[in-house]
């Protein structure tokens, strides 16, 4: 079990092993991944949209998210706040850098839930049932944390720098441990296995990983509750990143997730200055790594 769970890194290694030099490979790289981010969403949603009992599934995944966002909500901030309380981190406030377009940042945030929904619509009223739209996203995704991996490589990021950054270890730790005691917790107000509710937790925002995953072992109604749970948690952390990182960056940096070294990673950088960026890279970095091994695993002991 534990062999098909580390399985799932197996692209993500691959790439890593990859030195990429040529700018435009580079390019094509990025472009390819976020145009693969979007077809897995939609597929995603496609999936969701061809269910049996489409609304009233809805009804109940609602709930579920809305226990998912605000147990981990609680529990991440708590944890992170006890960790700051031992190592105190600080930032750089007189670091003058502009700040980004938050309006844009918030539309870009939007775009994956405007993609799923896009899905949804069309897979229940136009499509017919599309047997390989499973099997596709599976693939899709496979090459997308091929293509992640390649990314990480080519931006210069070392295994043994990012994982001997205290901050940014103990940060992903502590995001990592409380998700963990939140899915637990929630076992009885979810109603299932504890594995699934672990699952659950354990996509620290990486949404187009998540959604796919635990849709392809447990349906897509869970695939779309996974999804929106992390979705909901960069769009979340995107709103408190500014108000929180200056007096308490380690909790600023670790609600964003795995998201900290990619998409909230300029919010973090204009709020709280330079010296956050190596912090919020590695825990990132570490947390995405570690989400497939989780998920993987939690999945696979589901009875």
């Amino acid at each position: 079990m534990l062999i098909d769970a580390l399985l799932i890194l197996v692209p993500l290694f691959l790439g890593f092993a990859v030195a990429l030099r040529h700018r435009g490979l580079i390019g094509l790289v990025h472009h390819t991944v976020n145009g693969l981010v979007y077809l897995i969403l939609l597929l995603l949603g496609i999936g969701l949209g061809q269910m049996d009992r489409l609304w009233n599934q809805l009804g109940a995944m609602a709930s579920q998210v809305a226990s998912l966002v605000i147990a981990l909500l609680l529990f991440n901030l708590a944890a992170l706040w006890l960790w700051h309380r031992w190592q105190p981190m600080t930032c750089d406030p007189n670091d003058e850098v502009p700040p980004p377009g938050y309006r844009r940042l918030f539309l870009s945030a939007a775009k994956p839930l405007a993609a799923v929904l896009s899905g949804l619509l069309v897979g229940h009223y136009l499509l017919p049932s599309v047997p390989m739209a499973e099997e596709l996203a599976t693939w899709a995704l496979m090459l997308l944390l091929f293509l992640i991996g390649l990314q990480l490589r080519s931006a210069g990021m070392s295994l043994r720098r990012l994982l001997m950054n205290r901050q940014g270890v103990g940060v992903a730790l502590s995001v990592a441990v409380s998700s963990m005691v939140a899915g637990v917790v929630l076992v009885p107000l979810l109603g299932v296995p504890w594995q699934q509710t672990l699952a659950l937790a354990s996509g620290f925002g990486w949404y187009s990983l998540s959604g796919i995953v635990v849709g392809e072992a447990l349906g897509p109604a869970w695939g779309g509750v996974a999804f929106l749970n992390d979705a909901l948690r960069e769009i979340i952390a995107l709103a408190i990143i500014p108000l929180i990182i200056r007096q308490r960056p380690a909790v600023a940096i670790g609600y964003g997730g795995a998201t900290a070294m990619d998409f909230t990673l300029p919010v973090i950088r204009s709020s709280g200055g330079l010296a956050c960026v190596p912090v919020a890279i590695a825990s990132g970095f570490i947390l995405s790594f570690i989400s497939p091994v989780l998920m993987g695993l939690f999945l696979s002991l589901v009875p």
